[in-house]
């Protein structure tokens, strides 16, 4: 088994994304006096709350995966070539959370950075299978 230093390394990435996701959350919090809850998903606050909250619930299962492949001896550039396309995802999605409905700019950024998160996930979970079966 090797260390994963290069997904480790990824991995503090994107946990400093998270934490800036996390604060912009807080933020709205005092803007929007929300001390509780969210808006229902109606406004500026309820999409900062939702970019959150798909950011963890997609970015720790991928990292998982990725760090099992590299630690299984996956390659270093198929590591890269999971992780980086999935930082640039996820940094991108929140922007696109806050875009106008149906706008360019909805589209290329949360659109894509959705797509490009579900072929990650996808493929890291088939190259780890295909590692280890």
């Amino acid at each position: 088994m090797v260390f994963p230093s290069l997904a480790a390394a990824y991995a503090a990435l994107f946990a400093g994304l998270y934490a800036a996701l996390s604060f912009w959350v807080v933020a709205g919090r005092f803007k929007y006096r929300k001390l509780h809850g969210d808006d229902g998903g109606q406004g500026d606050f309820g999409r900062r709350v939702r970019a959150h909250a798909n950011f963890i619930e997609y970015a720790p299962l991928i990292l998982i995966l990725v760090l099992l492949y590299e630690a299984s001896g996956g390659p270093r550039g198929v590591v890269h070539a999971l992780l980086g396309p999935l930082f640039a995802a996820r940094l991108a999605h929140p922007f696109g959370m806050l875009a106008p409905a149906n706008s360019p700019r909805q589209y290329a950024c949360r659109g894509l950075g959705t797509l490009v998160t579900f072929i990650v996930l996808l493929a890291a979970a088939l190259l780890l299978w295909l590692r280890v079966a």
